[in-house]
């Protein structure tokens, strides 16, 4: 993907971000879910399992854990420990037994046990807050996050940090972060963005040792380490 003329690392956000994001959505495809699953509930629940584990990690649990919970009711059947010890390899398991048995709960008494389309329904559920729900309708039901007014950018710690050092939002909360890049990224591009800027941040800027030289858009960058420039990822927060 070529850079077009007249953007570089000091160009103001706004004409940085279109060109950040053309590259990042060639790069890798449109954005993926690196989770397994194949309907929207086995989605949502890894999503619930992958807080502070990895995708590698949550895809070796629910090749089996799909498989003997099939549906909502299968979660609520079981004795709470008997899950804990099913996903106790993802970690924080007594939290996640908690979250994973509520939402399916909720599921079964207000949505005849599948998972909601829209946004406003999705954060009615126990534990999930917006980028949980933004990363199950984006990758779900793409068409109805494309056109839902309350959808947005899932904001993880990927997306937060590269936000930050490619000076798209000088703030630190979630919130605040996908308010800022509401307003940079076209309507159409915030669910495959997200999408596309948590790979890169896994793959290629990482939070401690960022592979500048690897990356596709350090030319545009103004946290380039090679460039002798700041990591803007630690700044203090300023106004958005």
């Amino acid at each position: 993907m070529l850079i077009p003329d007249g953007v570089h690392r000091d160009s103001g956000k706004t004409k940085r971000a279109p060109a950040v994001m053309a590259t990042l959505l060639d790069v890798y495809d449109g954005g993926v879910v690196e989770l397994d699953w194949t309907t929207p509930f086995e989605l949502l629940i890894a999503t619930i399992l992958s807080a502070q584990s990895t995708d590698k990690k949550v895809n070796e649990i629910t090749a089996e854990l799909f498989a003997k919970y099939p549906e909502p009711a299968a979660y609520l059947a079981v004795d709470e420990r008997e899950l804990e010890e099913d996903i106790y390899q993802t970690g924080f398991y007594r939290q996640k037994t908690r979250a994973i048995r509520g939402v399916c709960a909720a599921l079964l008494e207000r949505f005849g046990g599948e998972v909601p389309a829209t946004m406003a329904e999705l954060i009615t559920l126990p534990g999930v807050a917006r980028k949980t729900a933004n990363v199950v309708q984006s990758a779900a039901f793409p068409t109805t996050h494309a056109d839902d007014p309350d959808a947005g950018v899932a904001v993880d710690t990927h997306v937060r940090r590269l936000s930050r050092r490619l000076l798209f939002t000088r703030q630190d909360d979630p919130v605040k972060i996908e308010r800022d890049l509401q307003r940079l990224l076209p309507r159409r591009q915030w669910g495959p963005a997200s999408l596309c800027i948590i790979l890169h941040g896994r793959r290629v800027c990482d939070a401690r040792r960022p592979r500048c030289r690897d990356c596709v858009i350090e030319p545009l960058c103004p946290s380039s380490l090679i460039a002798g420039r700041r990591d803007k990822a630690g700044q203090a927060v300023g106004p958005g």
